[in-house]
Order: structure tokens, then C-alpha cells, then sequence
């Protein structure tokens, strides 16, 4: 069976001619987001990849087909909510054989990156070790997936609903560089303070464009994490205790598995008032602006 791919033509003429182009998941805007925000935060990171002189290469499957850049249609299709699947890394084997619909998790649109040899990836927050994974085993197929596809992933370091220092001593088990773009702790998605330091940090995306330069030249397979600040931060005491109400709302539903965290996220934007929500938003959009440049970066080497 062929795999069955749209690569949009703005897309594949930026590849064939060697120009900076930034992969987009789709699931942020599909499960992540709820409308009318799925929208405007779409319009917002395709122009700020647009500003810093790249490509935004939206990935999703659309019907059994995987589509790399997409039209209005499909934009409207994924953020309606309606039979719109969340599809990881493991589920597309399934969305293609069976004609389904949904946006790609990190997972997902990362094996695609690796297939279509997109270099540069830009998201929200990567998945992880979920708290309390010592007894649930609930461990994001993100980390798997980092750990055998060579890209940059640009990201505000992994979600805040996350065990972060389990998370961080995954990537390191499965071989990830995770590296600060302008400071030395990794940061906590919504906020600048985790208390985990990197060991590492970049000031320019030339600089990241040269550790997976060199890492390539070296054959290491895995992906390079570059963690970014967010633009917007929010105290992590005010985070913590918004997590705290969430979980109990999640638990007392029985929400488990792949809909955990979408549910989390909906639950923390709710309690916040929409701040969470805002300061998602703001990094999605900065994340994408800060790819777009080591992407160009890239593209110049």
C-alpha cells in the first residue's frame, strides 16, 4: 500500500528549491485550542513563520490522506471538533487505512518531517512522563519519537501538565539534546522558572542550526529539543495551583489516556480565566517565529 500524500505546492517547491520551510502540528488546533482561539492562533503562527521569511508546512490527515500545507478548507475542517481524531505517531497507520480525519500530535508530524526531510519542527510543548507514571506507565510516544528522527523541535520545553524533571530524564535516556535558546533552565511551558538547568544554551539560531548540523555529520538520529522561553510567562505558583483543580476535575470524570491531555488543557483554561489559554497562544506564536529563523539559518548553510 502507497502512502497516500498531498505535499501543497507552495510546500514542495520551497523543499525542491532548498528554502526554509517550518512544520506545524495539527492537534494543537484540533484537541488543544477550543474555537473560536484554534483559529486565530493558526492565523497568528502561519504569519509569524511568513514574517521570518519561511514556509509554514501545516501537517495533518484529511479523509486517509496525510497533507504537508493546507487550505482554508482543511483549516476549517480540522478546527471544527467535529469526528476530528487525535492522531499520534502509532494511530497513522490506522487514519490512513480507514480514511479518518485528525490533526497530528508531535509524534506524528515528527516521523512525517523525517520522511519528507523537513529539518525544523515548531509546537506548543512536547509530551512526556505524565505525573504519577510510576503506577499509570503514561509515557507520550513524543519521547520515542524524538529519540529516532533528526529535527530541530522548537518548543516552550513540555507541557505544564508534565512531570518535568522525569521528562527531561527521558529525553536524555533516549539520546535527545535539549538546549536553551537564551537561557539555562528548561522552561515550564506557561512559566520561565522549573528549577531544572540545562546544560547548554544558544543565543542565535545559526548556532542551533549547527549542533544538528554536526549532530547529522556524526549520524545521531535523534532530534535536538531547543527550548524556548515563553513570551508571556505566568508565575508557576499560580500554574500549580490551577493543575491542582484541573486534576481533580479530570479525575472525578475518569478521563484517561490519549484524552487526558486535552482535557487538562480545557480544565486549566477554563479555571484561569483564559489566561493559560492567552499565554499558550503567545508562545505558539513565538515558537514559530524563532523555527522560521533557525530554519533559515539552515537553509543558509
Amino acid at each position: 500500500m502507497n502512502l497516500r500524500l498531498a505535499l501543497h505546492p507552495e510546500v514542495g517547491a520551497a523543499l525542491a528549491e532548498h528554502r526554509p520551510v517550518v512544520a506545524l502540528e495539527t492537534s494543537v488546533l484540533a484537541q488543544g485550542l477550543p474555537p473560536p482561539t484554534n483559529r486565530e492562533a493558526a492565523q497568528r503562527i502561519d504569519a509569524a513563520v511568513r514574517r521570518s521569511g519561511a514556509v509554514p508546512a501545516w501537517v495533518a490527515v484529511i479523509e486517509g490522506v496525510v497533507r504537508v500545507g493546507l487550505e482554508a478548507a482543511a483549516f476549517e475542517r480540522l478546527t471544527g471538533g467535529e469526528g476530528v481524531r487525535k492522531i499520534a505517531r502509532r494511530d497513522l497507520p490506522a487514519a490512513i487505512a480507514f480514511g479518518e480525519t485528525g490533526g497530528t500530535t508531535v509524534s506524528a508530524t515528527l516521523h512525517l518531517c523525517g520522511r519528507l526531510g523537513i529539518a525544523v519542527f515548531a509546537t506548543g510543548g512536547i509530551g512526556g512522563v505524565h505525573r504519577g507514571a510510576a503506577t499509570s506507565h503514561d509515557i507520550s510516544e513524543d519521547i520515542a519519537a524524538l529519540g529516532s528522527t533528526s529535527a530541530i523541535v522548537v518548543c516552550a520545553g513540555a507541557k505544564a501538565i508534565l512531570d518535568l524533571r522525569a521528562t527531561l530524564e527521558a529525553l536524555e535516556s533516549a539520546g535527545v539534546m535539549v538546549v536553551g535558546f537564551r537561557t539555562d533552565e528548561f522552561p515550564a511551558f506557561y512559566s520561565l522558572e522549573s528549577g531544572l538547568p540545562l546544560p547548554r544554551r544558544v543565543e542565535r539560531p545559526e548556532e542551533a542550526a549547527r549542533l544538528l548540523g554536526a549532530a547529522r555529520a556524526l549520524g545521531i538520529p535523534s532530534a535536538l529539543v531547543l527550548a524556548v522561553p515563553p513570551p508571556d510567562p505566568v508565575p508557576a505558583a499560580a500554574v500549580a495551583a490551577w493543575l491542582a483543580a484541573a486534576e481533580q476535575d479530570v479525575a472525578a470524570q475518569g478521563v484517561h489516556g490519549a484524552a487526558l491531555t486535552p482535557a487538562l488543557l480545557a480544565a486549566l483554561g477554563r479555571l484561569s480565566g483564559g489566561r493559560l489559554t492567552a499565554a499558550n497562544v503567545a508562545l505558539l506564536e513565538q515558537n514559530a517565529a524563532v523555527a522560521a529563523a533557525v530554519a533559515g539559518a539552515l537553509a543558509g548553510a
